[in-house]
């Protein structure tokens, strides 16, 4: 079965950054028979044959070499008891080229939710100020500003994405910007349905207004070509074990380094400050790493800096190119089907490599869970917002044939009733 060749003019620009395509990693691309390439990514990773995994907006499978890079570090910096913290500055400079970053400018978290934690408990709020968040935000999205609002006492402001216009989006954005906001926060691709957000155009209403943008990144670092100077948000979160195929357990911070200090340290230890001493000194490090505290996991970090050399090697633009093909052929097919109705944005350019659907004819818990257990396809509910549908996420080891499978599936599903 064909694995879906990609046009040559996609194919212009293949690094994330200027990175070069990895020698002896993976078959070199031919686009008039791609599926020599695409077999050997998706053997890349131990995913189990017994069946096909199409949710990696929830959890994205780490690559064969990252965990073998997580356990040979492991086991040498436990040969020595040392933490290896060195390694966190080494990753720092490939993970600001990935995203289009200076290295001061990025710090590890352990996830996109400790990212976002960090923003909402750093930023100086106080009671009354507002912040408007889209009302697809995921929990660990959403939920830090809620409890500021209720510890504090800000106000939460919800806007609802627009599937079908950018335009919409930054006008419902701007009928909620009032003298009191402080902050904009958005989905770089929403978690539930896909959204592409005009990213580049919210961070230029936000700095006209002097409010602070975040982005949450989870669904768009290692789906897409991410380069955060060039979008111009003030802070952006994501996390390593979803598209970009890293270990558990890995997140990463950005704070562009002209705001560094209008975020507070909300946790505090070594690593902190290069300069301290009792009763009352602390300076704190001139870049984000001031937010890496304590003893860190840093085998994780290398299995990281494994899995964005991967996707370099394959290249970001490809990724996103294929990905999003797999999910357009999957959004005409089963927008086809009789009762279903696809939720995730018609407009290409405002979606990528994410598909959720829904029937009027059968509940989504029982599409859900038929395709779970009946035809192995591993797919996600979403039940957000009363959406009550079904998420497939199509990645690099995914093919036009496991598409094929979520189509008839579906078919049979919806046929049976």
């Amino acid at each position: 079965v064909s694995a879906m060749g990609l046009g040559s003019t996609s194919l212009l620009a293949l690094g994330c950054r200027g990175a070069k395509v990895a020698s002896g990693v993976l078959p070199d691309f031919s686009s008039s028979n791609p599926d020599p390439f695409w077999a050997a990514v998706r053997n890349a990773y131990p995913l189990t044959r017994e069946r096909v995994y199409l949710n990696c907006g929830g959890l994205g499978p780490a690559p064969s070499a990252v965990l073998d890079a997580v356990a040979a570090k492991a086991k040498e910096l436990q040969t020595i008891s040392e933490t290896g913290h060195a390694i966190m500055d080494e990753v720092r400079e490939v993970t600001a080229e990935f995203l289009g970053a200076d290295p001061e400018e990025i710090c590890f978290t352990r996830n996109a939710t400790e990212s976002n934690s960090i923003i909402s408990a750093g930023l100086i709020l106080e009671k009354g100020d507002e912040v408007i968040i889209e009302s697809h935000a995921h929990p660990g999205g959403f939920m830090t500003w809620l409890n500021r609002q209720n510890i504090h006492g800000i106000r939460v402001k919800i806007f609802d994405p627009d599937p079908d216009s950018s335009e919409g989006s930054i006008e419902s954005i701007s009928n909620l910007v009032t003298p009191r906001t402080r902050v904009i926060q958005v989905s770089h691709i929403t978690a539930p349905t896909g959204i592409l957000f005009d990213v580049k155009a919210i961070a230029r209403l936000a700095r006209e207004k002097g409010i602070w943008f975040h982005l949450d990144g989870a669904q768009s670092a290692g789906m897409i070509p991410v380069d955060l100077h060039a979008i111009g948000c003030h802070s952006y979160a994501t996390s390593g074990h979803k598209w970009m195929g890293g270990p558990r357990g890995t997140g990463i911070l950005y704070i562009a380094k002209a705001n560094l200090n209008e975020v507070e340290c909300s946790h505090v230890g070594s690593y902190t400050s290069g300069d301290y001493g009792l009763p009352g000194r602390i300076i704190y490090y001139p870049a984000v790493k001031r937010h890496e505290y304590g003893t860190r996991n840093t085998e994780l970090v290398e299995g990281l800096k494994v899995a964005m050399e991967l996707q370099r090697s394959i290249g970001c633009e490809r990724i996103e190119a294929y990905g999003k093909k797999l999910a357009s052929y999957l959004h005409k097919a089963l927008s086809e089907i009789d009762s279903v109705e696809v939720l995730t944005p018609k407009d290409p350019e405002l979606r990528r490599s994410i598909t959720t659907f829904k029937s009027a004819k059968v509940d989504f818990e029982t599409i859900n869970n038929a395709l779970s257990r009946e035809y192995k396809l591993r797919c996600r509910r979403v039940s957000e917002q009363g959406l009550n549908a079904v998420r497939v996420s199509t990645h690099i080891y995914n093919s036009k044939a496991d598409c094929d499978q979520v189509i008839a599936a579906v078919e049979e599903i919806v046929k049976k009733g």
